[in-house]
């Protein structure tokens, strides 16, 4: 038992310094795009979320999870601007058009991501390609076309951010408000009615890690700067997060990687307390007999009455009264009489032999006509009995 405990104790230390080690040592930078407001990785929009308000000072941000088609179905809404910075979107035919109607209205749409679905690159008719080099750290430049916003040099971005172009556009349709050093167009605008829909394929340019750099910052700000000041700011997660609630407990100590280590050694140490109180607290659990079955005992002391008793008679009359009961309930007989006629038609409906049943049927018949029953005449009937049920279909 000692040895045990101090092979326990020597366990849980060493457990709780690797976990204590793991949790001190050096993060890795986590490259993962997840486009959420709250993460300060590279690829989060901490930095955007937090200064929407002086892009945007008079606005109200509504952060919202649910499709298009469900935020905007029988609202109306004045002068606001929905916002997807994703990695991918799809809209299916129901979200585009509450998105037109939106639109339509004098509200206006931004969109910003590598994919935007089957249904927007089939309706607004345009086509995305990618210049990507992975033997080349930066990103081709890129500018306004309005003379207003254009910079002398171009932006030019690591990680290559910026390296999504339209190669087809309709021209009848759209404004081009960028285009990247190649003259290849990479933010576009198309009007509906009294709004806009603002579309840029290239999503890292407003994540921390383009923000972080005054140049990064410069462009997303001019870019946003082409939605109105006024009016509410509607903030897309669907495409991001989902309609699925974040605020759950475990969730939230999960997405924090401080409170997932503490969580996780909280979770050891309980393991290791109840262990230990285990040991110390078992008792002995009592071995219970489990209950006799009776039955038989039961069938002996009611067999040693009637053998004592002698009485063949109201022995065989039973027996003859539960095998009559069998033929009505089984064959659908009457057995008033056990005469001919009942036998063939027990003969047919059952299948045991007519000369079974003829055997059985002259015993019975003797036995209710005598008081007197001898052990052999009982031994007979039990047998041509149990003979009936074997030969029986």
């Amino acid at each position: 038992m000692k040895g045990l405990r101090r092979y326990l104790i020597v366990s849980a230390v060493l457990l709780v310094g690797y976990l204590l080690a793991q949790y001190y040592k050096p993060k890795p930078t986590n490259w993962t795009p997840s486009y959420l407001k709250e993460d300060k990785i590279p690829y989060g929009t901490y930095i955007l979320f937090h200064e929407i308000h002086d892009l945007f000072p008079k606005r109200d941000v509504q952060i919202v999870r649910d499709p298009i088609y469900n935020t905007l179905k029988d609202k109306k809404f004045s002068n606001a601007s929905y916002l997807f910075i994703a990695h991918s979107m799809e809209l299916d035919k129901l979200d585009f058009k509450e998105l037109i109607n939106f639109v339509k209205d004098g509200n206006n749409a931004f969109f910003a991501a590598f994919d935007f679905g089957k249904t927007l690159n089939d309706t607004l008719k345009f086509d995305i390609e990618s210049s990507y080099n992975y033997s080349i750290e930066k990103s081709t430049g890129i500018n306004f076309t309005n003379p207003k916003l254009k910079t002398k040099y171009d932006y030019v971005f690591g990680k290559q951010i910026a390296e999504q172009y339209f190669t087809k556009i309709d021209t009848s349709r759209v404004t081009v408000l960028g285009k990247n050093a190649n003259g290849k167009p990479n933010f576009i605008r198309y009007s509906f009615g009294k709004g806009h829909i603002y579309i840029l394929p290239n999503p890292q340019l407003f994540t921390n890690y383009s923000l972080i750099n005054p140049l990064g910052a410069d462009y997303s700000a001019k870019a946003l700067s082409y939605l109105p000041s006024s009016a509410s700011l509607i903030w897309d997660e669907h495409n991001t997060r989902g309609n699925i609630d974040d605020s759950a407990v475990l969730r939230v100590i999960f997405r924090n990687e401080s409170l997932r280590w503490a969580y996780y050694i909280a979770l050891v140490g309980l393991i290791i307390f109840v262990l230990f109180e285990m040991k110390r607290r078992q008792r002995i659990i009592p071995i219970i007999e489990p209950l006799k079955n009776s039955s038989l005992d039961f069938v002996k002391v009611v067999g040693k009455v009637y053998y004592q008793q002698r009485d063949n008679g109201d022995i065989a009359r039973k027996k003859i009264s539960y095998f009559l009961e069998h033929i009505r309930s089984t064959y659908n007989l009457k057995t008033t009489a056990l005469d001919k006629k009942l036998e063939e038609a027990l003969n047919i409906r059952s299948g045991v032999p007519e000369e079974t049943i003829d055997q059985l049927f002259s015993v019975v018949n003797v036995i209710n006509n005598n008081r007197y029953v001898d052990d052999n005449s009982l031994i007979n009937l039990n047998k041509l009995i149990e003979r009936f049920y074997k030969q029986a279909q």
